[in-house]
Formats: structure tokens, sequence, C-alpha cells
């Protein structure tokens, strides 16, 4: 069992108070969007020997297949997509092949491996996630009554369903939308609003997303995009291709272990039109799902989604089990507490102390491992079999 001591990045989206204060830091005013906690080329983890020293997570674990990311939003997120895993193999070679720095701004394809991931609420957490079905783009578009708007709606009619949603996009993105075109739709939204009317919530977001990036053709396609709401301790998978853009709160993100993403918006990093839509249009209406957890015992919740690398148990642990509780018996883990003061056991005798923020590994001799104290731990692990333990129900 090692100690972690992980890396942060500071998109200019990130929260300058929820991760310090989820650590126990003092915050700055730096924006703290991500902890990244794996071992991701890119930021890898640092492990802390009983004396000290440090090393690389890479050199005690080896490459895990997983990662684990806390991640706040203070602001929107780029409106982006994760590849495929076939997609990630023949980008990231295209991209060495022309010889493009990995830290490059115009590097898409950091590593060959695709993104699925499951994002687990810490607060109430809102997203843009998927496609809204025709029928309720047209009428999320029909009231207002722009010259954009109605040109979307009635290609949209022509051309329905779920080729031509990604066609209207792939237009809007390609097309010249200027300024005052986005002005005037977030205007008729902000009208809207005011006079009481507000379509599943599509016009608040426009007008939203609109105090960031007012000048931005993203903000013209969050009105085609379903708004998600997640309460903390519930969680949501995205599979690749899924269309997708944080809004705002904090949640863990368990994921292939990737850093590939494509985005088309709502950014000033890097944009790949082409390359989304090409994401989108091979993984047809890709499914959005709330993870419903299957329970281990009465104190473990192990979110665990369909053929992926990761799960994530959650547990709760009080005073009243002076023993502990048990946490999930994998071969390799990433454990973090979420909250409270705990105390984490090895069956051979090993114990760490962790409190809100604090991190360890878990590796193949680090068995019969138990939490004590009063917190919560939540545990990224990948399944000994790769099948569905959580029920997946659709969102929309």
């Amino acid at each position: 069992m090692y100690r972690l001591r992980n890396g942060v990045q500071n998109y200019q989206w990130g929260s300058p108070e929820a991760i310090p204060r989820f650590l126990g830091e003092r915050p700055d005013g730096t924006p703290v969007a991500e902890v990244w906690i794996g071992t991701h080329a890119l930021r890898p983890s640092t492990v802390v020997d009983a004396d000290g020293s440090t090393k690389p997570l890479p050199d005690v674990a080896g490459d895990l297949p997983f990662m684990l990311k806390v991640l706040a939003a203070d602001q929107p997120l780029s409106l982006q997509v994760h590849p495929s895993k076939g997609q990630a193999e023949d980008g990231y070679a295209e991209e060495e092949r022309a010889g493009i720095p990995l830290d490059a701004p115009n590097r898409v394809y950091k590593d060959a491996n695709h993104k699925p991931e499951m994002v687990y609420a810490l607060t109430t957490f809102d997203s843009l996630i998927g496609f809204r079905p025709t029928v309720e783009i047209l009428r999320v578009l029909a009231p207002l009554e722009t010259p954009l708007t109605q040109r979307l709606a009635e290609d949209l009619r022509a051309d329905p369903g779920f080729a031509g949603i990604v066609r209207r996009v792939e237009w809007l993105l390609s097309s010249e939308v200027s300024p005052a075109q986005v002005g005037e739709v977030v205007g008729a939204c902000r009208a809207l609003g005011k006079m009481g009317m507000d379509i599943k919530r599509a016009y608040s977001t426009a007008v939203e997303i609109a105090e960031y990036f007012p000048e931005d053709v993203g903000v013209i396609i969050s009105l085609m995009l379903n708004r998600m709401t997640l309460q903390p301790g519930e969680a949501a998978y995205l599979g690749a291709g899924i269309i997708h853009a944080h809004l705002k709160g904090l949640c863990l993100e368990v994921m292939a272990s990737s850093d590939n993403v494509l985005r088309a918006g709502l950014t000033t990093k890097h944009i790949d039109s082409e390359g989304l839509v090409t994401c989108l249009g091979t993984t047809g209406m890709a499914r959005i799902a709330r993870v419903n957890p299957e329970f281990v015992l009465a104190d473990t919740e192990v979110f665990s989604p369909a053929d992926v690398e990761f799960a994530l148990a959650v547990t709760q642990v009080s005073h009243a089990e002076p023993e502990g509780v048990a946490v999930v018996d994998a071969k390799k883990s990433l454990l973090i507490c979420t909250g409270g003061e705990v105390e984490v056991r090895t069956g051979a005798g090993e114990k760490m102390a962790l409190g809100r923020g604090e991190s360890v590994y878990l590796g193949p001799d680090d068995h019969d491992c138990v939490v004590v104290g009063l917190g919560e731990v939540a545990q990224a692990f990948e399944p000994a079999r790769r099948a569905v333990h959580s029920r997946l129900v659709d969102m929309v």
C-alpha cells in the first residue's frame, strides 16, 4: 500500500475553491480543474515510501488500464467527444508519424486508447450529454423564431433522425455563423425565459453558456443537447462518441486511461470539428445511462458499467463497525477518501490514515483490506470480469 501524491490541471474552466477545499488546502484564486490519479504518461501520480522517498506510480503499478480524476467545473467545459479504440489507435499513429509533439497545442491524440468514462457526483453536477430526439429539438427551435433556428428546423424536418442531427452539427461547425446570429438566438432564449418558457431547460442553458462564450456556435448546438443533473451519489456512464459538455459541479471521473478529446466549441483549446463529426457519425444514437449501483453488503455500492476497464466502489464506514468495512479485493486499485477521516488497513498489518482528498494505491499483495473510522472512500479498479454489474437506466 502506497500513499499517493497527485498532479493537478489548472484549466481555465476549473473552480478556484472546490478542489483546494476538497484537498484541505487554502484557495489562492487559481482555477483548479482536475486532480489526476493514475499512471497516464502526461501526469502520473507519485508514490511515497515509508521513509519519505518518492517514485512514479508506474514504477510500482505498471500501466493501469484505468484512471481516476477529481473534476471541478466553475464554467462550461468544451463541447467534445471521446474516440473509440480503433479511432484512437489510428489517430495516435498518424500524429506520431507526423511528428507532432505530445504537448503541442494542436495535438489531439495523446495516447492510443479509447476513453469511455463514468461521472460520480460529489455535489449537484450539471452536464450537457447526448442529442435530444428529433421531435424535441424541433420543439425547442420552433418558439425562437430567428432565421438561423428556422433554417435548422426546416433542414431537420427534411432530414430527421440521428444522422440528420449530426449533419446539422456539421453544417453549423463548417458554416460562417456570425456572432450576431448567435447573439440573436441567445436574445430570443433570454426573452422566452423572462416569459416563463423554457423547454427542457434548453433556453436557460444557452443563456448560461453565452455568459462565457457569447459568440460561439456551441451555444446553438447546446439547444440540441440534453441537460442532465446528477445529485450527490448518482452516476452516469458515457461511452465513446457521445457529445457532451460538463457545466458545473464537483465529481469523480473514472475512465479508461486516456486523454483523447476531440473538441468543437466552447473552448480556447485546439478545435477538431471534422474529427468530432467523424466520431459522432460512427456511433449512432449512443446510449446515455444512469448507473444504478449494486450493493455489497450494506456499506458498499459498486458502479460497474458494461464491458469496460473500470468500476467504482463507494464505501461508507462509521464507528458502529470498529472492525472496519472491507473494500473490494481487486488486483490493483486507486482509493481516495471523499469525506471524513478513515484508516486503511491491509491483511498484512499495514495502516494508513486518510483525510478527505488523500489517496492510496493498493497492489496485488494488499489483500483483505478494511477501512475504519468515520467517513467515505471511493475505490477505482478493473473488474475481474468485464460484465454488466450495474443496471443501466436510460436517461432520455
